[in-house]
C-alpha cells in the first residue's frame, strides 16, 4: 500500500485533538521530527501529553510547543538543556514524569510489543520506585513499570519507501524506530524517499506495517545543542 501523503499539513488531517498523547522520536536535537513539530505548534492544539526523551531546547525540537503553552504534560528522561522547561515545571504549569533512559526506551518498547508492563531493577530503593510495585527475584530487588502507548507517533527517517519501510542513520535511530510502532497512528518524515524495492530489506529498522503516513521534508539543519569551544594557542594558524 503507497502511503505517501504530500506534506505535514496532510498527514496530520483530522489527527490533532486537544488532550492527545504524542509520541516524538529522536534524541537531543537529532533526528526530531522537525516539520511536522513546525506543523502542531502551528495548529493550536493544546493540553498535550508528549513522550519523547528530551523536550529540545528553547527553540528547537518540542521547544516552541513549550513556549505556547500546548504541552500540559512530559513523559521524558533528559530535560536540562530547555529553561522554559525548568521554568514551567518549577511554576507547576507543566506535569513532569521523569523515567530512568532505559526504562523510557522499554516502555515504549513494550508498547509496540503489546506487553501491559515489565519488571527492571533500575531504580529500585529510590524514589523512582515510590508508588510502584516492587519485587525480588533470585535475592534481587526490581520495579514494576506500565508499557507507554501513544494516540500519535511522529518520527523522522534517512530514507523510506512508498510503503512506509524506514532506515534511520546512526544516532537518529534512538527512540524513532521503537515509537513508530508504539501509537494508533503513525507518521514519518524523511530526507530521503525512494520507490519500492530500492532498499535492502535486511536494513530495514521499521517495517512499513507500522507506518501509516510517510513524506520527504527539506531544509533539515544540523542543530547544536551545546557548542563548547577553546581558545587557540598563541601563534596557531
Amino acid at each position: 500500500m503507497d502511503k505517501r501523503v504530500a506534506g505535514p499539513a496532510e498527514a496530520l488531517a483530522s489527527r490533532l485533538r486537544d488532550g492527545m498523547t504524542i509520541m516524538s522520536g529522536g534524541f537531543g536535537l537529532c533526528g526530531n521530527p522537525e516539520t511536522l513539530l513546525v506543523a502542531i505548534a502551528e495548529s493550536g492544539v493544546r493540553g498535550l501529553t508528549i513522550i519523547s526523551n528530551n523536550c529540545g531546547t528553547d527553540e528547537f525540537g518540542l521547544g516552541p510547543l513549550l513556549r505556547n503553552g500546548q504541552i500540559r504534560k512530559m513523559i521524558s528522561s533528559y530535560v536540562g538543556e530547555n529553561k522554559t522547561f525548568e521554568s514551567l515545571f518549577l511554576s507547576g504549569e507543566l506535569e513532569v514524569e521523569l523515567n530512568p533512559q532505559g526504562t523510557l526506551a522499554e516502555r515504549i518498547r513494550a508498547g509496540g510489543a503489546g506487553i501491559p508492563a515489565f519488571f527492571t531493577p533500575t531504580g529500585f530503593g529510590t524514589v523512582v520506585a515510590d508508588g510502584k510495585e516492587t519485587r525480588m527475584f533470585n535475592g534481587r530487588g526490581y520495579v514494576l513499570e506500565t508499557a507507554l502507548h501513544a494516540d500519535l507517533a511522529i518520527v523522522k527517517a534517512w530514507k523510506a519507501d512508498h510503503y512506509g519501510n524506514l532506515l534511520f542513520r546512526k544516532t537518529a535511530r534512538n527512540f524513532n524506530a521503537m515509537m513508530a510502532t508504539a501509537a494508533d497512528f503513525t507518521i514519518a518524515e524523511v530526507e530521503e524517499l525512494v520507490p519500492v524495492g530500492d532498499l535492502d530489506p535486511d536494513t530495514v529498522h521499521t517495517p512499513g506495517i507500522f507506518v501509516n503516513a510517510v513524506y520527504q521534508g527539506d531544509g533539515y539543519q544540523k542543530w547544536i545543542e551545546q557548542r563548547t569551544t577553546r581558545p587557540r594557542p598563541e601563534g596557531t594558524p
